[in-house]
């Protein structure tokens, strides 16, 4: 068999309900690295709230961050490492619209931390940060250089609206996509980011061919991902826009060990 890289989402399809790799899948990533596989994670996450993670599952292999503005090999140096950013005044622009636009926050991000307008609708989960400061307040004193990714939340019956509108106005800069799950936050990207840029680079690092990629995901960020990889598989629990992409779907869900299970039996460990 040839060997393969195995990009893998994290919520939602390497992480269970409460945001854990379960013993079962870090044992079944950990034998497919030892038969000669490539393990990397291709997240939406900012760095500081997936490197724990990438910790946990040993790996030294580039990652993907930000659902595909960053890719990079943590804490080393490396020559194909690639960030791309956000014009800041992009930023402040759409603060300066946050009424009209009926917003409830607007926040901008890099690896390493955030900057967020206003601490009334803050979520520790969303940012990984229990104690934010005036140094988090958004603002040109504190965004002094270009974010990595800019996060908005609104009313779900808004979503929509936002979106189009944001895209109106910066689509030439910028792609807006949808976070899952019961909160409408938009995430805004450079434009023509996306996950599969990000493991299609590190596949060609690796040297393996884009039909010995296998992709796992669950959500509409993992769309081009799984359309790119030679065998994309969409999670039980996943949307049916990508299910329907998807060469195959797991017959467990990600509370279920799905790709643990999955790949045991793909790859025969």
């Amino acid at each position: 068999m040839n060997k393969k890289l195995i990009a893998i989402d994290l919520d939602g399809t390497t992480l269970n309900q409460d945001s854990m790799i379960t013993s079962k899948t870090k044992e079944t990533l950990k034998k497919a690295i030892n038969a000669g596989h490539h393990v990397s994670i291709a997240t939406g996450r900012p760095f500081r709230m997936s490197h724990q993670f990438y910790q946990q599952l040993e790996l030294t292999t580039p990652m993907v961050n930000f659902n595909g503005a960053l890719v990079h090999i943590p804490n080393q140096h490396w020559d194909g490492e690639r960030e791309t950013l956000i014009n800041r005044e992009i930023a402040f622009e759409i603060l300066s619209q946050k009424k009209q636009l009926n917003l409830d926050f607007i926040a901008a991000e890099n690896r390493d931390t955030f900057f967020i307008d206003s601490f009334d609708f803050f979520d520790e989960k969303i940012f990984a940060s229990s104690r934010p400061g005036e140094k988090n307040l958004l603002s040109p004193k504190n965004l002094t250089t270009n974010p990595t990714s800019l996060l908005v939340r609104t009313d779900k019956r808004f979503a929509g609206a936002v979106s189009a509108e944001l895209t109106r106005q910066f689509g030439s800069y910028v792609d807006v996509r949808t976070w899952g799950g019961p909160t409408a936050i938009l995430e805004i990207v450079s434009k023509g980011i996306q996950k599969a840029k990000g493991v299609q680079e590190i596949a060609n690092y690796l040297s393996i061919d884009q039909k010995d990629v296998i992709a796992f995901g669950d959500e509409h960020n993992d769309l081009e991902l799984l359309d790119y990889a030679g065998w994309g598989v969409a999670m039980t629990n996943g949307t049916d826009q990508l299910k329907g992409i998807a060469n195959d779907v797991t017959p467990l869900s990600n509370q279920e060990d799905g790709l643990a299970v999955y790949l045991e039996k793909l790859l025969k460990l």
